[in-house]
């Protein structure tokens, strides 16, 4: 089994197919079977919510998060079959990923969509499906987007309450927002991972699911460190 979780680890780093998996692995067949059961009966999601909590308290922070920040990604798709759409502001064909992390940029929950999905409904959609490790969130922080009629159906609806971090006008050139940055960086931990440097998934499920587990091995990483 620990062969398994290698050869899964190493489909997500290094972005190759299911078929070309090294010999020195398990038969591609077998490991490609317990990465959709594993996704079907929710595994990863545990897997990784474990995890999580372990990396908070080794920061010495409570494992249910009082905060967060929220952004979305466009990717491009590949000729594999499945939902894709326009995204028109970043001009980009494929689907969306729509991330909420905590303060330290651990993911709390993800949520792909079709990329023409605008931010808010995607917000809507990863809100309504947010876990019992998130029932302490308290505030979020989001961009410009997500103003509007969002506020006040998460006002209506939710115990935590949404706040915009804006771009002053005056300001020239690329800055670092407070607190949006660190969703960004999550971003960037993501692209590490060739399997998610595009979107080469036929499942949205299992596009959310590769996500888990590149998020899962970047706290792995970070335990063994320490």
């Amino acid at each position: 089994m620990r062969q398994v979780i290698n050869g899964i680890l190493y489909v997500v780093v290094s972005g190759i197919q299911w078929r070309m998996l090294p010999k020195e692995y398990p038969k591609w067949q077998s490991v490609y079977y317990y990465f959709r059961t594993w996704r079907d009966d929710g595994t990863w999601q545990r897997i990784h919510d474990t995890v999580r909590a372990l990396v908070r308290r080794r920061a010495g922070r409570h494992k249910h998060p009082t905060a967060g920040c929220l952004d979305s990604q466009s990717v491009k798709t590949t000729a594999v079959a499945g939902i894709r759409g326009y995204d028109k502001g970043k001009q980009v064909k494929g689907r969306k990923r729509h991330l909420l992390v905590d303060t330290l940029g651990l993911l709390m929950a993800v949520v792909v969509t079709a990329a023409s999905v605008q931010d808010r409904d995607g917000a809507k959609l990863l809100i309504s499906r947010l876990p019992g490790a998130c029932k302490k969130l308290r505030l979020i922080w989001v961009d410009g987007g997500y103003r509007g009629q969002l506020l006040d159906w998460v006002a209506d609806r939710c115990r935590f309450r949404l706040q915009t971090v804006l771009r002053s006008d005056d300001q020239k050139g690329f800055a670092v927002l407070p607190r949006r940055w660190v969703v960004e960086r999550t971003f960037a931990w993501l692209n590490h991972h060739r399997r998610l440097s595009k979107d080469y998934e036929g499942l949205t499920s299992s596009s959310e699911a590769m996500i888990l587990i590149a998020m899962t091995r970047v706290m792995l990483r970070r335990l063994a460190r320490t």
